[in-house]
């Protein structure tokens, strides 16, 4: 059966993108190609998903050979380290393809578009990392030779996996140091309250659960109430009460500064990166 997608790169992102594919139904897995270099991960992705065809990249002509790879069918995923990304991209053209979604970090359109044949499309992505569990959030861009249709492509993909934005290229260094960063920074304040209801006199395991259940709670509690946070928050402080002593503590100690400055840093160091 000939593809429609070729995913050049199995690790997580690539991997995750095949799991979402196949459970939205947007193909089955004898309809995706991956180019994995790492057996144990080639026997790894084959086993969770029988028909998947996952090879090394010497392989990959014989992969795609009788697949339709044009900027009007099918196209290929770029999910590898930037490294290696405009000799990856360069390999793929050379095997016919036409259409690019990269989700390499930091690495320009205009960068993969010229390793590629002339006429050649490139959409760029900035996944994060919660496209592992289906509920990620991602930004589109352009290249110079996409069209309407070929972000509809890229978004159906993506889709897959969570929810899709459009922005210029220009802002997905901004994009990078807010929803690509910003897990760690959810991650690093949901490790800081365990530590601190530890300290306060709690057993470990009851701090993590009330934890992770107050951070899940609230985060249901903004996408499906369509109040803001500030209203939320305005919400659940108390004049005078014990919520108002804690945030008064954290704006003491800059907290939302802090914030501010993390996701400067974040978007600066991507762009220090596609240089």
């Amino acid at each position: 059966m000939p593809i429609k997608l070729l995913i050049v790169g199995g690790g997580r992102i690539g991997g995750a993108l095949v799991a979402g594919l196949v459970s939205s139904r947007w193909a089955e897995p004898a309809e995706i190609g991956v180019v994995e270099p790492d057996v144990a991960r080639r026997s790894e992705l084959v086993a969770r998903h029988p028909g998947l065809a996952v090879v090394d990249q010497p392989d990959v002509a014989e992969l795609v050979a009788g697949s339709s790879f044009t900027a009007d069918e099918g196209g290929a995923i770029l999910a590898v380290k930037p490294e290696v990304a405009e000799p990856a991209c360069r390999f793929i053209g050379t095997a016919g393809v036409r259409r690019v979604l990269s989700v390499v970090a930091g690495m320009p359109t205009d960068r993969l578009e010229a390793t590629l044949p002339e006429g050649s499309v490139v959409v760029r992505a900035m996944p994060n990392t919660a496209v592992l569990v289906g509920a990620g959030i991602s930004a589109i861009a352009a290249g110079s030779r996409a069209r309407s249709f070929d972000l509809q492509w890229a978004e159906g993909i993506l889709s897959a996996v969570g929810t899709v934005v459009r922005v210029p290229e220009r802002l997905l260094h901004a994009v990078t140091g807010l929803s690509g960063s910003g897990p760690a920074y959810i991650f690093l304040v949901t490790e800081a309250l365990i530590e601190a209801g530890v300290l306060a006199g709690l057993p470990r395991e009851t701090s993590e659960l009330l934890v992770l259940e107050t951070v899940k709670g609230s985060a249901k509690l903004l996408a499906e109430t369509g109040a803001s946070p500030e209203e939320l928050r305005a919400q659940v402080t108390s004049p005078g009460g014990t919520t108002a002593a804690g945030l008064r503590m954290l704006e003491a100690k800059a907290i939302r500064s802090a914030f501010l400055e993390a996701v400067a840093a974040a978007t600066e160091r991507s762009r220090q990166l596609a240089l």
